[in-house]
């Protein structure tokens, strides 16, 4: 009797550890190289560290909006219907964006053009738009960083073109009708590169702080208990002594992985945390493609995974 309860136990434990392995969904690294010329590029990896281009490199979706025509700063995310939805910055100066949807990220929608800084006459760009989905309102919300002349002259540089952001948002439904265009956070600095995620009943922003006398450079978090916020002051930062932007974070069992650009190193940077609280620089064990630049990661299910 004893030996059949072990024996038992072992073939649970075998078939429960078969099960996990098997429903486990890769990770997707969504990004983009050079100047975003040529578009949308995406690696896989299996365990958040190695990561593998996909079709040797090449371009997944050649961008034709605005007149620049770029794809930097591309963000995914598989939306409550299913799709996948993509944003991304089309141009250095322009004051839209970019959208495009896909069932499969092979085959993608005709490119739009979403003008949603085109009211603002001041409005110098729009960057780095992502989206966040908020189940409780069922509703998107794209976000990116605008610089608008003459607003917040208290943070207003002539440095860096004299570039001065801060954090603008949209909503919507079913990327058919957005609502007017809001401020979604001034922290009292020059603001770019928010990301949001919800843990619990708070969401979570993580965001580079832009500032250059003195310089800050680093990517730093804040909170709020509604996805359109108010968000909390920013915190201390959670990067180290050298200059990030573009980070995009995700939860690998108890672990929160932050991934970043080290722009002026030329190189990625990332660091893992249980709490939020105490970073530890994991930089040295990640690998990625050659190139590659601000993007966002996600999962993807394992049974369409051949299909990349």
């Amino acid at each position: 009797m004893k030996k059949l309860i072990c024996l038992f136990v072992w073939l649970l434990s075998v078939f429960l550890n078969a099960e996990a392995q098997s429903t486990k969904r890769p990770y997707l690294f969504a990004y983009f190289k050079d100047n975003g010329e040529d578009g949308l590029h995406l690696a896989y990896s299996n365990d958040a560290y190695k990561w593998t281009a996909l079709k040797n490199d090449q371009s997944f979706l050649t961008p034709t909006v605005s007149k620049d025509k770029l794809m930097r700063d591309p963000c995914i995310i598989r939306g409550a219907d299913g799709i996948f939805h993509i944003v991304w910055t089309v141009s250095w100066k322009d004051k839209g964006i970019g959208y495009a949807s896909s069932k499969d990220l092979i085959n993608w929608s005709e490119q739009q053009f979403l003008p949603v800084m085109s009211k603002e006459d001041g409005a110098r760009n729009t960057w780095a738009p992502e989206i966040t989905y908020d189940s409780h309102t069922k509703t998107y919300m794209i976000y990116w960083a605008t610089t608008i002349k003459d607003k917040f002259n208290e943070t207003a540089s002539t440095e860096e073109s004299g570039y001065n952001h801060r954090i603008y948002y949209v909503t919507t439904k079913d990327f058919k009708t957005y609502s007017e265009t809001k401020l979604l956070y001034d922290p009292g600095f020059n603001v770019i590169d928010a990301t949001i995620v919800k843990e619990g009943k708070q969401f979570i922003m993580f965001l580079k702080d832009e500032t250059r006398q003195p310089a800050q450079k680093s990517i730093k978090i804040a909170y709020a208990d509604q996805l359109i916020g108010p968000y909390s002051k920013a915190g201390n930062p959670i990067t180290g002594n050298y200059w990030a932007e573009g980070p995009t974070t995700f939860k690998t069992g108890n672990n929160w992985m932050v991934y970043f650009d080290k722009y002026r190193d030329h190189k990625y940077g990332a660091i893992q945390s249980e709490d939020l609280k105490n970073w530890t620089d994991v930089s040295d064990k990640i690998s990625l493609p050659k190139g590659l630049r601000h993007g966002t990661i996600l999962t993807i299910k394992k049974k369409n995974w051949k299909s990349y």
